[in-house]
């Protein structure tokens, strides 16, 4: 089968991901954490993130920012986020479920969240009629793969904390974004303003598991309970805790994130020679988001498995990863373009 360009969920992992498993599978440890994988890792996720975090590993990307989300909320709160992102169309409503907070959705064309645009959800204080504002979540890189620069982060961060609010991120593809930005970690977060990180390994090389950071250790209190009470709580976390060891150890995370970057990138710079289709967000991460003709799509589909993002414009989502190389990218293009006669 041919590389997959469907999602970055779809590829393998890392062989140095592969090697931190094996390692830590050797005799026994103490379970849910007490050991010495998940106290070295934890040390490397300060190292990254700054030493006055506090870090949770958990299984998936839902959970992490649920989770999080519940942490700082009560449920007569409400969730800011944009009306493209992940956690208002694909978690199965597990974010209302768990917190039980009213979601707002905040249009955004290109994925992102404006300053202007949440101000209009931000009223009510103090009114027991209506939800409080409490949360502004975002995604970096966003559903679009698109990234919030810098000045933008930290524009919301000033926004919502003047407000009495919290900034979550979710970081599912925080490693591209950091990756195309030419930062660290800590400068995309914790020196951004970012209160809660929703931080995401298994679309950039690893098996499965995510990090929950939380950048004031007031905002985490107790939150070893939540996590219990949320089935996120591993017996194994060695092998959670390994991965995220090797992860952010010799540039790994960097180093992943930059291969799938480029490889977007040489994607976009090709379908750009072909006219008849029309690249529509701008390639900022790992994702190219283009208006194909409706007749090619399942014919290129045949030999290539991707997602139809919007069927009524026959827009598509094509997604390279850590492992996608150049020739994969000249393999589906030249596909596409057999597939519109011109080869």
């Amino acid at each position: 089968m041919k590389k997959s360009f469907a999602s970055d969920n779809n590829s393998g992992v890392h062989p140095d991901i592969f090697e931190a498993i094996a390692a830590a599978n050797n005799g026994h440890v103490i379970a849910y954490g007490d050991d010495p994988f998940t106290e070295r890792a934890i040390c490397k996720v300060k190292e990254h993130f700054g030493s006055d975090c506090e870090a949770y590993f958990v299984f998936g990307g839902t959970a992490a920012n649920v989770l999080g989300l519940k942490q700082i909320t009560r449920s007569y709160h409400s969730i800011l986020c944009s009306d493209a992102s992940h956690v208002n169309n694909d978690e199965c409503g597990a974010p209302e479920r768990f917190t039980g907070c009213k979601q707002i959705t905040v249009p955004s064309p290109n994925g992102k969240i404006s300053i202007e645009d949440a101000a209009k959800h931000i009223h009510g204080i103090g009114f027991e009629h209506h939800s409080q504002p409490k949360v502004i979540s975002i995604a970096q890189a966003t559903e679009y793969g698109t990234v919030y620069s810098l000045p933008e982060i930290e524009a919301i961060a000033a926004f919502a904390h003047e407000r009495g609010l919290l900034l979550h991120v979710d970081g599912a593809r925080l490693c591209n974004a950091a990756a195309y930005l030419g930062v660290n970690l800590r400068r995309l977060t914790a020196e951004a303003g970012v209160d809660v990180l929703s931080f995401g390994g298994a679309k950039n090389g690893l098996m499965y598991g995510e990090c929950i950071i939380f950048f004031d250790r007031k905002l985490a209190e107790n939150f070893k309970y939540i996590r219990k009470q949320g089935m996120q709580l591993a017996s194994k976390m060695r092998f959670i805790s390994a991965q995220f060891e090797a992860y952010l150890s010799n540039d790994l995370w960097r180093k992943n994130a930059e291969q799938a970057n480029a490889m977007a990138l040489m994607l976009a710079n090709e379908i750009e020679k072909i006219p008849e289709i029309k690249i529509t967000q701008k390639v900022e991460s790992n994702a190219v988001f283009a208006i194909v003709p409706a007749e090619i799509i399942p014919k290129i589909q045949e030999k290539f498995f991707f997602y139809v993002w919007n069927e009524e414009t026959s827009e598509v989502r094509w997604m390279t990863s850590f492992d996608t190389i150049p020739e994969d990218i000249c393999d589906f293009v030249r596909h596409i373009r057999k597939c519109l006669g011109k080869e």
